[in-house]
């Protein structure tokens, strides 16, 4: 609600504060399939899910860099919760059966889960730097230029590193000043430093742990992501001209913190 509307005395309500009629006018069906609508709702809270996530990583990325300990755990936890509701969100698309996905899947014409810009930017905050990510995107469009400024920035491992040098950790000076453009490659001092966090079991291995729990969920999702997809179409081909499950396939396993990994046990 805008201030004009609340300087005429208007009541602010559950319904206009959260711009109810906007928001279920939004879920526009292109087939008179029954299923369409639960596939459409579905989608449209993934994508709030991811809105959330991103408001929340950069949050967490303010309080790691300023050596906030309590606030950054918080708010990781937070992350954490958030995406373990998506990851179980999975299970309402897993009640579309391949018939029922047929019913409307000639609509959707060209759209793809892979155009989702928000997803793309949460995959740049935790690292990725995939530039064929921008293809599906029109040069200088919106969602492009927001996608190629998350590349550009120092994205979440960056932020823990910085937070273990405020916490004393001697994080070599050349990887805090890396540029956050190319992808993160690990050198054996950072991972002496993951080592000693990991020995040490204080805050900062709590930190790890949560960013640890983040990266497992990520790719849980991609995993129930895949197969569903394999559930509903088998080896056909995606919308969009994907190849499908196959490609969810390759990037299912992938870390986002690989380093971290790494250091278990040692």
């Amino acid at each position: 609600m805008n201030g004009a509307a609340l300087a005429q005395g208007t009541q602010l309500t559950y319904a206009s504060y959260l711009e109810i009629d906007r928001l279920l006018d939004t879920q526009r069906p292109r087939s008179r399939a029954h299923d369409e609508m639960m596939f459409i709702v579905v989608h449209q809270v993934y994508e709030l899910w991811f809105k959330l996530l991103l408001h929340e990583l950069t949050c967490l990325q303010e309080r790691l860099e300023a050596g906030d300990s309590g606030p950054a755990l918080h708010t990781l936890r937070r992350c954490v919760t958030v995406l373990q509701v998506a990851v179980d969100q999975m299970d309402v698309m897993d009640t579309l059966s391949p018939a029922q996905f047929a019913g409307f899947r000639d609509c959707l014409g060209s759209a793809s889960g892979a155009q989702s810009a928000q997803f793309r930017e949460l995959e740049a905050v935790l690292g990725a730097r995939d530039r064929m990510a921008l293809e599906h995107y029109e040069k200088g469009c919106a969602e492009r230029l927001r996608i190629e400024a998350a590349m550009n920035r120092p994205p979440l491992l960056d932020s823990f590193l910085c937070y273990l040098s405020l916490q004393g950790y001697p994080v070599p000076a050349e990887v805090l000043r890396r540029n956050p453009a190319l992808p993160f490659e690990a050198t054996q001092r950072v991972r002496e430093v993951l080592v000693q966090v990991n020995q040490d079991d204080l805050v900062p291995a709590q930190v790890a742990e949560g960013l640890l729990d983040l990266d497992q969920l990520l790719q849980e999702w991609r995993y129930r992501h895949s197969k569903m997809v394999q559930r509903m179409i088998g080896a056909r081909r995606g919308t969009g001209g994907t190849s499908g499950a196959a490609h969810l396939r390759t990037t299912w396993a992938t870390p986002a913190f690989p380093v971290l990994w790494e250091v278990r046990g040692a």
